[in-house]
């Protein structure tokens, strides 16, 4: 049985950040000798201080093998939590740096290309506030950079499958979707069409495995169809767009990717009723994890940047019935 671990005479006085550090870094090359070559000191002093660790905390902290070290259960228990103490030490020096001079920081964001746009005019307003914040910007809708505290948030589609226990998420705006074609595409010249009609154009959808496409098969069996034949398949919504902006392809796109990054590209919505399907966007964070001064003013922003289409003005709609009349 696992003996007590008092932490007032045993841990406090004797466990060193910098013991965590070589501990974090063995785990990470699987190796003590290139965690040596990395820390810059001897594999027996690495040896050492994993071997000081599993004496203080009673437990064996990882195993040798021949695919190299790797952490036991305690080990991995132990290696969860010094993540955090880390992440919470690096928060601690951006908010002083931030408090120092308040013009500068770091902020980092991650979010799938089907919100590029978005994002991107978030940051636009952002840096024109606060010139001497460093965005970085991360490809992608996981998780798992959040999770393992590589980015301060993650703005993403759908918000509903998230971790609760870990994780929390606010919503920003469910912008409509329409079916949109190039300008100058003949079924844009048409004032009223039928979702039924388009069955055997050539449409640019994106993959299966895709939230969007989800979307997309809700859409047609709403309006009573099965999902059309996909001409190309691509995840890539800027993709999408370049082709749909080309003249011959189809697809169906929400009105805020349209807002964000559509109106330079020739496209517009097809005066189509189509069914109100919706997937709330957000921002997904850590719980228990504070967030710097600088990540909490890029989310005041970008709650400004979705005001308009969480309040349903839709650029889209309103282009749409100038159309039509």
């Amino acid at each position: 049985m696992l003996r007590k671990i008092d932490w007032a005479s045993q841990i406090g006085r004797r466990l060193k950040l910098r013991d965590l550090h070589v501990f974090l870094t063995v785990v990470q090359c699987r190796s003590m000798a290139k965690a040596a070559q990395q820390l810059g000191v001897s594999q027996p002093a690495v040896s050492g201080v994993i071997a000081d660790l599993e004496n203080t905390l009673g437990v064996r902290l990882v195993d040798r093998s021949a695919r190299g070290v790797e952490p036991t259960a305690y080990g991995g228990a132990l290696l969860k939590r010094s993540v955090a103490a880390f992440d919470e030490l690096k928060q601690g020096i951006r908010d002083i740096e931030f408090l120092s001079d308040r013009t500068a920081g770091e902020v980092r964001i991650k979010t799938p290309n089907a919100l590029a746009g978005f994002v991107a005019a978030v940051i636009q307003k952002f840096t024109r506030q606060y010139p001497r914040v460093v965005c970085r910007l991360t490809p992608g809708g996981d998780l798992r950079a959040l999770d393992e505290r590589e980015v301060d948030m993650t703005i993403t589609l759908p918000i509903a499958e998230i971790d609760r226990d870990r994780m929390e998420a606010e919503v920003l705006y469910a912008a409509p979707r329409f079916v949109i074609a190039a300008k100058k595409n003949p079924w844009s010249r048409r004032r009223r069409v039928r979702l039924a009609d388009l069955m055997n154009e050539p449409w640019a959808l994106p993959p299966p495995d895709d939230p969007a496409c989800a979307l997309d098969v809700e859409t047609f069996r709403a309006a009573g169809l099965e999902l059309p034949a996909a001409a190309v398949v691509t995840d890539s919504a800027i993709a999408r767009l370049a082709l749909v902006a080309g003249g011959r392809f189809l697809t169906i796109t929400s009105d805020a990717t349209l807002r964000f990054s559509g109106w330079g590209m020739a496209v517009e919505a097809l005066p189509i009723d189509l069914p109100d399907i919706r997937s709330p966007v957000g921002i997904v964070t850590l719980k228990n994890r504070t967030l710097t001064p600088v990540a909490q003013l890029f989310i005041e922003c970008a709650r400004g940047v979705a005001r308009p289409l969480a309040t349903g003005k839709s650029v889209s709609t309103r282009h749409r019935r100038v159309q039509q009349k």
